[in-house]
């Protein structure tokens, strides 16, 4: 006797959705269950959406954070920002806690990363070059080093000072506010306009 189960369409919407962050088997199977069950024309439309922004989004040429393909992002875009001075993050989605805040109106720079040699990241795998080159066009801007504060985000920090300090540009790091061993994805709103605002200066 064969055991009851899903059918193979099923079983594979739940296999697919386990390849998901912090998705495990029975979150994955109460999703699809979901769809099936209780969606209706949401799920159609649900599944359209992700296929528009999987198709359609890629990431800004400038500086790394999300944007409709072959555009600059609405940052880099935006002829009011102030250009004098960018703010490094280690990944895109750290840029909205910080667009958040209210507190920040100049550009960034993704890098895609942290220097991290036990996980195989080495400075060439992040977008370092690109930053350098931002910063030759823009002589004597701020370089603001949002990046975490564990030993990897320390270590990307002292790397990026070395590579930046014969340039023409100030390089600060965000200081008051974040606490240690922590990112910008942990802190809210206030946490990063403080972080911001009592920023240092590393040379």
């Amino acid at each position: 006797m064969n055991p009851q189960d899903y059918p193979p369409d099923v079983r594979e919407l739940i296999d697919s959705l386990t390849r998901m962050p912090g998705t495990g088997r029975r979150t994955a199977e109460r999703l699809a269950l979901w769809f099936l069950l209780r969606a209706g024309e949401d799920a159609a439309r649900i599944a359209q959406a992700i296929s528009r922004a999987v198709e359609n989004t890629g990431t800004c040429p400038n500086c790394g954070f999300f944007a409709n393909r072959g555009e600059l992002c609405t940052a880099c875009s935006d002829p009011t920002r102030d250009a004098s001075v960018i703010c490094v993050v280690e990944h895109a989605t750290d840029v909205l806690p910080i667009e958040r805040s209210g507190s920040f109106h100049g550009l960034y720079h993704c890098l895609g990363g942290k220097i991290s040699p036990l996980d195989g990241i080495l400075p060439e795998h992040l977008a370092i070059d690109q930053l350098v080159q931002r910063v030759k066009e823009h002589p004597n801007c701020e370089v603001i080093l949002a990046v975490g504060n564990d030993v990897e985000g320390e270590a990307t920090a002292l790397y990026l000072t070395d590579r930046l300090t014969d340039l023409p540009c100030r390089i600060s790091r965000l200081a008051q506010g974040m606490p240690a061993g922590a990112g910008l994805a942990q802190a809210d709103a206030v946490t990063v306009m403080r972080a911001l605002n009592g920023r240092v200066n590393l040379r």
